[in-house]
């Protein structure tokens, strides 16, 4: 791939457009975003499925590395400017166990983790740098904190808070003097930039300052562009100097490809590039119709290195329903088991680490 060819599709990703008037936009807008937390009607992902795989099956032909096709609104140069870029030092590579992967994985080389500790009071035999997630019950439940540079997943059904969670961890980090790149398919830059206002977070001015980038993007055209997208972001990403980020959702991405073996393999390498780039990376998932701690594909639980799963918890005689939080698996960090409860606030999600659920 060429320098200029390289540098086109997520150098207009970020290009103010102060005068938009788009109305096809605005209209995607309205129809992919139902509220705030990214959620949509169950419908259009059965519909559009169907007619998003065949556009991208018509589109494979093409060229996907043409210069002349543009993915995203914004000049990804003019977040750039003015950006003092931090010294990348040398990536560690955490140790991994193996287990023996699934059916229809046997092609891939990739590790799945291997048992973690029980005992949550146990140290942690480990020299990596540990973060904070930014919510309070949830940072709590972790002992020492997320390794650097994991890939994690939040996974849960319509509702959950799976896009809040992503904007309080991208808001925790950027409070802190970091800078950070939130990825949405779901919805318009815009409708990210509101919802993350509304809870009194300032992504407009981070964005302003050059330390936040947003992208919307077209899960169909990211398809189509897969290849050229994941080969230039950890480039692109180490640029920007971002730590955190973000992609809502990885389950409209996975939509876009009906061959069950290309969809894994796709997933497989996007999620490899974000590895690559160095930063902490969280994706969002819906969750399967028949299991809540399974993706809706089965494929990204395997392919993290953390899992938070978010489901709703009925009690027998229904007189509430509560949501919960459970960490499936954190690797290189010993964390709590329990399930807790929490709630979704104006301010973000609250988890209570000290209650019962009932």
């Amino acid at each position: 791939m060429g320098e200029d060819l390289e540098d086109d599709w997520f150098e207009r990703a970020l290009e103010e457009r102060e005068n938009e008037t788009d109305d096809g936009e605005e209209e995607r807008g309205d129809n992919l975003a139902k509220d705030g937390d990214g959620e949509r009607a169950e419908e259009r992902g059965d519909d559009r499925a169907e007619d998003d795989v065949d556009a991208a099956e018509n589109q494979g032909s093409k060229d996907t590395d043409s210069s002349s096709t543009s993915l995203f609104d914004e000049d990804f140069g003019s977040a750039l400017d003015n950006v003092e870029m931090p010294d990348v030092g040398a990536e560690t590579t955490p140790p991994r166990d193996t287990l023996a992967r699934p059916d229809g994985f046997d092609d891939l080389d990739f590790d799945l983790g291997g048992p973690e500790e029980t005992d949550f009071e146990a140290d942690v035999d480990s020299e990596l740098p540990r973060i904070d997630l930014g919510i309070d019950g949830l940072d709590r439940m972790i002992q020492g904190g997320v390794p650097e540079r994991t890939l994690m997943v939040a996974m849960g059904p319509a509702g959950t808070g799976k896009t809040t969670f992503g904007l309080q961890f991208l808001h925790y980090g950027l409070k802190n003097s970091e800078n950070a790149v939130f990825i949405t398919l779901e919805e318009s830059r815009e409708r990210v930039i509101n919802s993350a206002t509304e809870k009194g977070y300032p992504f407009e001015e981070y964005v302003e300052t050059g330390q936040l980038a947003v992208v919307g993007v077209d899960p169909i055209e990211m398809a189509n562009s897969l290849t050229s997208i994941r080969n230039d972001l950890p480039r692109l990403i180490e640029d920007f100097g971002a730590s955190r980020l973000v992609l809502d959702s990885v389950s409209l991405l996975e939509m876009m490809y009906e061959d069950r073996a290309k969809r894994r393999n796709e997933i497989y390498d996007f999620t490899r590039s974000l590895k690559e780039a160095g930063v902490t990376a969280m994706l969002t998932s819906e969750v399967s119709e028949t299991s809540p701690y399974a993706s809706r594909y089965g494929i990204v639980e395997y392919l993290t290195d953390a899992v938070f799963v978010l489901q709703y918890v009925r009690p027998d005689d229904f007189r509430e329903t509560r949501l919960a939080i459970e960490i499936q698996k954190i690797r290189d960090a010993n964390h709590s088991r329990e399930k807790k409860p929490y709630e979704i606030t104006s301010e973000g999600l609250s988890v209570y680490q000290q209650a019962n659920l009932f």
